[in-house]
């Protein structure tokens, strides 16, 4: 009787051990981003007068740690207050980028296209994040270019608090941020344009945000100044979708809101929460009507607090979204930079981002998660990072496709040729506009009817030829390979068997 007992305890023991080490069950698909944040170089680069080399060098630190957690998306601040991280008929040169507002980076090569074919050639998707509305980061001025919409345009201009930000009541302010928009999509390979929680401000006790003139000149008859307001970010959100669309179909668009959209105090169909300010009436912003509209690809509400703290708890308010939403993808902000780093005591256990991306991949409608930001978990809290990659991203994942794209992909990949040269495997198909990026598989001479994302080779990019070049290094002793291509979409195609013998 004591032996049975013994033993019973011990197959508990091994069973528990292995619950301890094992990776928890994974998707195939999931969105796994993280914000590269450049405003007041919080992220990237360190230093805006810092030689392009290191920055590149930098970038690519941010890149290679974020590969080894098996992350697919860059979410990367391009526009931080009216500026540019690219050359632009719109806006000055970033001095978060080269020191001096309006000054050129000293390279003749476009940084923004450098980075963007480096995340590519991660097997990452490149998420351009653009502030619309915040035209300066402080009050001073001076710093600023004169081609800067502040010394240009001073009537789109209103001070609140200690920054300047544009009217978003204005048209000519509307179309100005649209053409920002189509410039980037048009001239850049960029996966999705990416807008974060700042629409008009958040509230200033005792401050009025001096809109009063615009009102009275664009509001209908009968229509109050916050449904106004509302009405002028609607409008924002639906001509940037469309002409996202109208220039490159498979280009998304994603926002990522303030994570509480209404208390139920004061709206029954608001979230268990006591948030000090929410983002349908502060922020003027109404991510559910975006939704039902049909006017983005995927929402990231930022919810970055713990998961059960009183006034605005991460469970809660992640199962209130996954409730809430319709149509678009659905991911779930979370904020690393708390770890060990915050009042809330719950972010000193190792465990409480683990938590909330377990409640993520449990959670019925969420796809995934994005972190803020890049840094938080590169400078420190090794022990997290180590948890992260054991239980949670051991292995890849593929980014979920545009949810108004269904099935398979529709174009046909042609193989025609292949060539060995010194260490690598040079494969020629007939055309490859349509991919973004190839998978590789281990295979048999058959195809199968799936391919666990688990037994993943190697996920390349398809540059601007029809050649994919395999190193021998991810192809081992293998003697055929599947190879299933990943169109602009996200959407798969049959795999193609090649024998490498």
């Amino acid at each position: 009787m004591v032996k049975n007992i013994l033993l019973f305890l011990f197959s508990l023991l091994v069973l528990n051990s292995c619950a301890i080490f094992n990776p928890i069950p994974q998707p195939k698909r999931e969105f796994r981003g993280f914000w590269v944040a450049t405003v007041v170089n919080i992220d990237w680069p360190k230093k805006g007068a810092d030689p392009i080399e290191k920055q590149k060098t930098d970038y690519l630190k941010i890149l290679d740690f974020y590969d080894s957690l098996n992350f697919n998306a860059a979410i990367v601040q391009v526009r931080t207050a009216g500026d540019a991280f690219y050359g632009s008929d719109y806006a000055p040169w970033s001095r978060f980028l080269t020191g001096e507002e309006g000054k050129a980076p000293e390279t003749d090569e476009s940084i923004l296209k450098w980075m963007i074919v480096e995340t590519h050639a991660r097997g990452m998707e490149f998420h351009a994040w653009l502030n619309p509305y915040r035209a300066t980061f402080n009050l001073n001025t001076e710093l600023l270019s004169p081609d800067h919409d502040y010394n240009q345009h001073p009537e789109w201009m209103l001070k609140y608090g200690k920054k300047f930000y544009y009217d978003p009541g204005l048209p000519d302010v509307r179309e100005r941020m649209v053409s920002v928009i189509d410039e980037l999509v048009s001239n850049f390979d960029i996966d999705a344009v990416h807008f974060d929680d700042y629409f008009y401000p958040y509230t200033i006790a005792g401050e009025v945000f001096g809109d009063s003139l615009s009102f009275e000149a664009y509001a209908h008859e009968g229509q109050s100044l916050e449904d106004w307001r509302r009405s002028n970010i609607n409008m924002l959100v639906k001509d940037s979708y469309e002409i996202i669309k109208a220039r490159k179909p498979w280009v998304q668009l994603g926002i990522s809101p303030f994570g509480v959209w209404k208390n139920k105090a004061t709206d029954p169909r608001g979230s268990d929460t006591k948030a000090g300010q929410t983002t349908y009436e502060n922020l003027y912003a109404d991510p559910l009507l975006w939704m039902e509209k049909g006017w983005l690809d995927y929402l990231v509400p930022q919810v970055y607090w713990s998961m059960d703290l009183p006034v605005a708890s991460h469970r809660k308010i992640v199962d209130w979204w996954a409730e809430n939403s319709t149509n678009g993808n659905l991911y779930i902000g979370n904020g690393p930079y708390k770890i060990r780093n915050n009042s809330d005591k719950a972010w000193d256990k190792k465990r409480e981002l683990p938590k909330q991306l377990r409640l993520a991949r449990n959670t019925g409608g969420v796809q995934g998660n994005v972190f803020f930001s890049a840094k938080s978990l590169m400078e420190s809290n090794a022990d997290v990072v180590k948890y992260l990659r054991r239980k949670f991203y051991k292995w890849a994942a593929l980014p979920p496709a545009s949810p108004w794209m269904s099935g398979g992909a529709t174009a046909n990949v042609e193989f025609e040729s292949m060539q060995k040269i010194n260490d690598s495997i040079v494969l020629n198909f007939k055309d490859l506009r349509d991919y973004r990026f190839i998978t590789i598989y281990p295979s048999g001479r058959k195809t199968k009817s799936r391919y666990p994302i688990k037994k993943l080779l190697g996920k390349l990019a398809v540059d601007n030829n029809n050649s994919i070049i395999l190193p021998k290094t991810i192809l081992g002793q293998q003697k055929q390979i599947a190879l299933i291509f990943i169109d602009r979409f996200g959407r798969e195609s049959q795999a193609i068997i090649v024998d490498l013998e």
